[in-house]
């Protein structure tokens, strides 16, 4: 049922709690809502979040499962970051998509976590075909003992959702997206060689190739930040796509962190956040005026960060 994962749990509870269920995927301002009040209404017990992997989609409907906008790893970290105590981690299956909703409730809720509140987004479904909502909660609550509360998750006339920040990251709307999130969007990736051409032309670059999988704003630059695995945040131009001047294939991100040509990254797990976008791609004929439009897009990185 529970999913082994590191920074989350698996064992079933001898205690109460409170619990609020989503897929939680990058745990944006209106999930972080949800958790805030859960913590509220909580009353001292211990907070659990329960997220679902895979997407529910990917199972019941392949073709329509959404883009990712963050790793599991990064959302088991931005789940404790918003004010969780556990996360749990639920395997999804052919088998658990048939569940009726008072399965879930019994064999989730109830038998694994003494669930004695539960706080979901007011759009929350689950169970079979999604028949199950907040107010099917209400009611199997009143006959087991614990609470419900639907919240909202805010935004104003658009709530704030998954959805609308993958709509903002496809359109390159990057600080529309990082308005919703509550900070920049992400991609994450190993560090790899690739062709090196940037050593060559004074701008060497850590290179993630893109996973489709993920949600990738267009091809193009951007102004951002690389991250690295022990916190330090370094700022960069980003480049998204092919590398069309030198008749690339492979789509990848490459970040030129600014100033540094000391940077040994290969193989290191990295995040690239996006703040802004720049431009769209471009060909160039011949190396002369790429260098120049890549020391025109450092200048406009500098200001769009700030520095």
């Amino acid at each position: 049922m529970w999913r082994d994962f590191p920074g989350a749990s698996t064992a079933p509870r001898a205690e109460p709690a409170a619990v609020t269920v989503g897929n939680f995927d990058g745990v944006h301002r209106g999930h972080q809502h949800v958790i805030a009040r859960t913590r509220e209404l909580a009353d001292g017990l211990p907070v659990i979040a329960i997220t679902f992997e895979p997407h529910p989609l990917a199972v019941v409907a392949p073709e329509r499962a959404p883009k990712r906008l963050t790793t599991m790893r990064r959302r088991v970290e931005l789940l404790h970051a918003a004010g969780v105590d556990e996360v749990r981690i639920l395997d999804f299956t052919r088998e658990m998509a048939g569940w009726t909703p008072q399965e879930f409730v019994d064999r989730v809720l109830l038998d694994q976590l003494r669930t004695t509140l539960v706080a979901v987004g007011d759009n929350f479904r689950f169970g079979h075909r999604a028949s199950g909502d907040t107010t099917f909660l209400r009611e199997a609550g009143a006959r087991a003992g614990f609470a419900v509360d639907g919240l909202g998750l805010d935004g104003g006339t658009e709530p704030f959702s998954s959805t609308l920040v993958r709509r903002y990251v496809a359109e390159g709307r990057l600080p529309e997206a990082a308005e919703v999130l509550g900070r920049p969007h992400e991609i994450s990736g190993v560090v790899r060689k690739g062709d090196q051409r940037g050593r060559e032309l004074g701008f060497p670059t850590a290179n993630v190739p893109v996973d489709e999988a993920y949600a990738v704003p267009p091809d193009g630059v951007y102004a951002g930040w690389v991250v690295r695995a022990h916190g330090n945040r370094l700022p960069a131009a980003i480049s998204v796509g092919t590398n069309p001047t030198f008749d690339g294939v492979e789509r990848r991100v490459e970040s030129y962190v600014l100033d540094r040509t000391d940077l040994e990254l290969y193989g290191e797990e990295i995040r690239v956040e996006l703040v802004e976008r720049l431009r769209g791609m471009v060909r160039y004929d011949g190396i002369e005026p790429l260098i120049a439009q890549m020391d025109d897009d450092v200048v406009h990185t500098r200001a769009v960060l700030g520095l």
